[in-house]
């Protein structure tokens, strides 16, 4: 974003700071004008879009995208799922016809070719994960209604939530600021102008999610250079480590990831160990025998969330990691060489 539209914003935040004599909060300087989401509205509007989409037969649907490089919007797959024709609605009114250049059902995250208008920039993404109860806003197109705004705060962070195609996401964000149809693939933005993420559903009243600006950033480039993102592939089903499990597995505390099957062939086959076996603790069967993953390349794994954020942020394929396991009472270390997450069927 160029300087014209940051400088009010920073002006207003440096004031604020100044009259109450004390610094304002790291991360949400800028913007503490009187009216900082009328400013940030107004500055980021511009690279925010309206999407229609169509197939042979007629319209499909609706959603909202923004500019993240010159002539590349970003959306979510889902919008633009068995699309024939897109087309994007700037804030000027204009409408441009837009290309896919490349779609990932993995990550829910689509990138577009369009030719923007002159006073469209592109939208900077946040380069660390936002702490919980940061100021953000959703800008995009609810049921249709281009030129909306809803506000509220980062309410979560590192959420793994499932998409609209039933595929596990890591290291979503949470927020409160409403979502409603439409402002699939719109910007999750911080008053700072910059995006913590590409909104992809509503989970409940006052729980949206987005996908993080991490994932964006490595998911997008390979988008618009090659059509598609490869994810790495461990190879495993997995299940949380819950304090019924960790009683059945003898293990002193209810941390790691529980290796419930390693199907032969995976990338995992002959260096992790699946179940073997099962007991009944408080009336509840619970699997024995499988590895419990703590920790890969030396990182602490506590939860499947922290392994599924790990290999997608991480890692790609054809890497070979090291992954701690608790097994059969020992800690040890194997390596495991990455393949590619199979297409989904």
């Amino acid at each position: 974003m160029d300087y014209s539209r940051r400088r009010f914003l920073t002006a207003a935040g440096a004031g604020i700071a100044a009259l109450s004599g004390c610094s304002a909060p790291e991360g949400d300087a800028e913007f503490h004008g009187e009216q900082p989401f009328a400013d940030l509205y107004e500055a980021v509007s511009p690279s925010v879009v309206r999407l229609r989409v169509y197939d042979d037969r007629g319209p499909l649907g609706e959603g909202s995208g923004w500019l993240f490089d010159d002539g590349v919007l970003v959306t979510n797959a889902h919008v633009v799922t068995d699309a024939d024709t897109v087309r994007a609605q700037f804030a000027n009114g204009d409408w441009a016809e837009a290309e896919i250049l490349g779609s990932d059902p993995y990550s829910d995250l689509a990138a577009l070719s369009v030719d923007p208008p002159v006073d469209a920039d592109p939208l900077p993404l946040l380069d660390e994960q936002p702490a919980v109860g940061t100021r953000v806003a959703v800008v995009g197109a609810p049921l249709g209604l281009a030129g909306s705004l809803t506000s509220g705060v980062v309410s979560g962070v590192n959420r793994t939530i499932s998409s609209i195609q039933n595929f596990t996401i890591s290291g979503a964000v949470q927020t409160d600021a409403a979502v409603n149809p439409g402002n699939s693939g719109g910007p999750l933005l911080t008053l700072d102008g910059d995006v913590a993420g590409v909104v992809t559903q509503a989970g409940a009243e006052n729980v949206g999610f987005a996908i993080s600006a991490a994932l964006t950033e490595r998911v997008i480039p390979e988008l618009v250079e090659r059509g598609s993102y490869e994810h790495s592939y461990l190879g495993v089903r997995i299940r949380p480590v819950t304090p019924l499990l960790a009683a059945a597995n003898g293990l002193d505390e209810a941390r790691g990831v529980y290796v419930s099957a390693v199907p032969e062939g995976s990338p995992a086959d002959g260096a992790l160990q699946g179940g073997s076996g099962s007991v009944t603790v408080e009336g509840s069967p619970q699997p024995t025998g499988g590895d419990v993953i703590v920790a890969l390349d030396g990182t602490r794994i506590d939860t499947t969330g922290q392994l599924g954020t790990y290999l997608a942020l991480e890692t790609s394929p054809g890497d070979t990691v090291a992954v701690t396991v608790r097994r059969e009472g020992e800690r040890r270390t194997v390596g495991v060489t990455l393949g590619t997450r199979p297409e989904p069927q």
